[in-house]
């Protein structure tokens, strides 16, 4: 169990990891906190975005849609590595999930299989989309992968946590695809290697 670490440690993590950051104006105080708590956090969520174009994305994942109010995420990873700073606190991209799955987060443990939708995520989670379509052929410039890797090891460092603190939507939530394109156990094994 970790409070999530403040927007300026959180910056300073991705920035000692080696990864190229972009701020947008206003992310470290744009949340939803007014929606319920943030944390603890016991982990780090990834997605994929079913956007393409960088501008357009990051601006998405800060806004929001119609049907769901920004930000969608802590932080957006375009496909040139760079990793655009949306929003900071309780953020709308996990949603509910199951909880058993979120135990064995805390518990650092294999994944079991995600059948309920029982348990709020956007508490729980640190959230990074990556910019893709998510159609299976859209590809995953190593740039991409290489800082999504970072950034999910910063995070890891800064709590103390091991790459099973890593997990994707679809390991979470009973219906999701994200994130399509590489299996999580091999984005796992790459943290874990980065973590050693």
């Amino acid at each position: 169990m970790s409070e999530p670490l403040s927007a300026a440690r959180f910056r300073r993590a991705l920035t000692a990891e080696g990864l190229r950051v972009a701020e947008i104006d206003g992310w470290e105080t744009h949340n939803r906190n007014e929606k319920g708590p943030w944390g603890p956090v016991h982990g780090v969520m990834v997605h994929h975005t079913a956007t393409s174009g960088a501008e357009s994305t990051v601006r998405l994942c800060h806004d929001g849609r119609p049907d769901l109010p920004g930000p969608l995420c802590h932080g957006v990873i375009t496909k040139d590595g760079t990793v655009h700073l949306v929003g900071y606190g309780r953020a709308n991209h996990a949603g509910l999930g199951d909880g058993d799955v979120l135990r064995a987060v805390i518990a650092e443990k294999r994944l079991p299989p995600d059948d309920e939708a029982d348990t709020d995520g956007n508490r729980a989670f640190y959230g990074f989309e990556c910019e893709n379509r998510g159609n299976g052929t859209d590809d995953w410039p190593p740039a991409q992968l290489d800082a999504l890797e970072k950034a999910a090891a910063a995070l890891c460092r800064a709590h103390g946590w091991t790459g099973r603190s890593v997990i994707g939507h679809l390991e979470w939530q009973p219906g999701k695809v994200d994130p399509r394109g590489f299996p999580m156990d091999w984005l796992r094994d790459r943290i874990t290697a980065r973590l050693k």
